[in-house]
């Protein structure tokens, strides 16, 4: 309950159907003596909900409950200022404990996440308590979804941080909801919470109180129900399945490549600026032991085989020769394969980021070139963002490369497997492979993730792990078996339009606001 002074003021009477009702927030509430104290604990449960390490799940459904009190109950320019100082503080935690290479890009990229994730906060603080009482409940997960939105679609770093979905990664049944709606509902649900929480705490205990948090209540129980039964019930079909095979390079063969280019040490975002012509010797060895482990694999009974990202680093000139060589490997072995290579070129930008996928007949298949570049980390030109996909005797396979798979709207692709390779670092490849299992439940196809120096993971269509490879400590090749038929999902056909409409709800609801405010001005 709250406490101290009330400076409530005396407004028109509404009657209309979105009038506030007579239990719905008001325009300057009473402050909390305790705000700084919510304010403190929601900026520290904030930390620890960044799609991080150390990330607790519950903490992402708590710290929103407590920087809402404390923006609610404090002077609109101090509450949402010191939310934005938590909001970017967050931020930046997350930029350090995964250690991203800092850079103005990727600070400016944490200045960004925090502001464009306190504006929930902004709208809820100066507009709810303008509008009726259900009115005022939405609009903030709404916002707070529009805002997950916006930074996924329309940012450069897509869902890489800012995504409260990804902090759910070990509640399947909750999860399974974005197979309909798509990631965005689980920050919707997320942030109802925080709102709701609110109305109670705000109000005497009365049965027109608490029927908002019963309403609740039955809504998210049906939704971990449904997830519960769809995982039950509708399990992923495991009679056909096809062996795949995650294939990395050598660490001690990229040393020596890297030393002979003039640097200390192998580093996956480097772009080495020297004449391709001058590509040493030891780049061959790197490209002969994935051949090599390619054939391995092989006989070990793999019919698809998959290199991470930038396994080869090839001169332009000796692309074509590459290609030859990779083609007779596929079509003596019988597989097909998936080669990543990083190609070198005279200038600027220096190289591409590609993959080249070959059939079982030696056909080169498809090229398709990396279309989201990190931001301020790597200067590969972006590809055209087409999802290549091909049917084969086991099922339609496509393929996109990396940090592609942070950005939702691009992965809506008609596939049975997804392939991807990466290439991170140990405190940030776990979690980015882990953050790629959304795109599986969403469109409902298994997704393999081989990634160099941090974490290999096979999922299901579930998002349920099915084989996992530590790469930091283990580069022998890794193999798994994956179901050949995936399931079609409403999000796939879909795409975001709940989270278009919670977009376009909260700009209504900022014009109805707005225009009553005016009006109760001129009153």
């Amino acid at each position: 309950m709250t406490t101290g002074t009330s400076n409530l003021r005396s407004d028109p009477v509404d009657t209309g159907a979105n009038a506030p009702s007579s239990t719905s927030p008001r325009i300057g509430r009473p402050p909390d003596r305790w705000r700084y104290l919510w304010l403190g604990a929601g900026a520290v449960l904030s930390l620890f909900a960044v799609n991080g390490r150390w990330d607790i799940p519950l903490a992402a459904w708590l710290f929103a409950i407590l920087l809402l009190r404390f923006s609610r109950t404090s002077r609109a320019a101090v509450g949402v200022g010191l939310v934005w100082l938590a909001s970017v503080g967050a931020a930046m935690f997350f930029l350090w404990h995964v250690a991203v290479p800092l850079t103005g890009m990727t600070l400016l990229g944490g200045l960004a996440f925090g502001t464009v994730l306190t504006l929930p906060y902004l709208v809820d603080r100066l507009l709810a308590p303008r509008l009726g009482m259900v009115a005022s409940l939405l609009l903030f997960p709404m916002a707070l979804a529009a805002c997950e939105f916006v930074l996924g679609v329309f940012g450069p770093f897509g869902t890489a941080y800012g995504l409260l979905a990804d902090t759910q990664y070990t509640n399947p049944a909750l999860l399974q909801v974005i197979s309909l709606t798509g990631p965005y509902s689980i920050g919707f649900i997320i942030g109802a919470l925080a709102t709701v929480v609110n109305h109670v705490w705000e109000r005497p205990l009365s049965w027109r109180t608490v029927r908002v948090p019963v309403v609740y209540a039955a809504v998210l129980g049906v939704v971990i129900v449904g997830g519960s039964a769809r995982l039950a019930l509708f399990p992923v079909a495991t009679a056909q399945t096809v062996r795949i095979a995650g294939i990395n390079p050598s660490t001690a063969a990229l040393d020596a490549e890297m030393k002979a280019l003039g640097q200390p040490g192998f580093d996956p975002m480097a772009i080495p600026r020297f004449d391709p012509a001058t590509v040493p010797a030891e780049s061959k060895a790197v490209i002969d032991g994935l051949f090599d482990n390619t054939r391995q694999a092989a006989r070990a009974g793999a019919k698809i085989v998959l290199w991470s990202e930038n396994a080869a680093r090839i001169s332009v000139s000796d692309e074509p020769a590459f290609l030859a060589a990779a083609q007779a490997v596929a079509r003596a072995e019988q597989v097909y394969l998936d080669v990543s290579v990083n190609v070198y070129l005279p200038t600027a930008p220096y190289g591409r980021d590609e993959t080249h996928f070959i059939g079982p007949d030696g056909t080169l298949i498809w090229t398709y070139e990396k279309s989201h570049p990190i931001p301020g980390l790597e200067t590969y030109t972006p590809g055209d963002g087409k999802v290549p996909v091909v049917s084969t005797p086991y099922g339609r396979i496509a393929n996109v490369i990396c940090y592609d798979a942070d950005f939702p709207a691009m992965m809506h692709t008609d596939a049975d497997i997804m392939l991807v390779p990466g290439g991170d670092w140990p405190e940030f490849g776990r979690l980015h492979t882990q953050m790629s299992s959304l795109r599986a439940i969403e469109n409902g196809y298994s997704l393999v993730r081989q990634d160099f120096n941090g974490w290999s993971a096979a999922y299901n269509h579930h998002g349920q792990p099915i084989s996992t490879q530590d790469t930091t400590v283990d580069h022998a090749p890794w193999i798994v078996d994956v179901p050949t038929h995936g399931t079609t999902t409403l999000y796939q056909l879909t795409g975001d339009i709940f989270a278009w409409l919670c977009l376009a709800g909260t700009l209504a609801l900022t014009g109805i606001a707005v225009i009553r405010r005016r009006s109760a001005t001129r009153r």
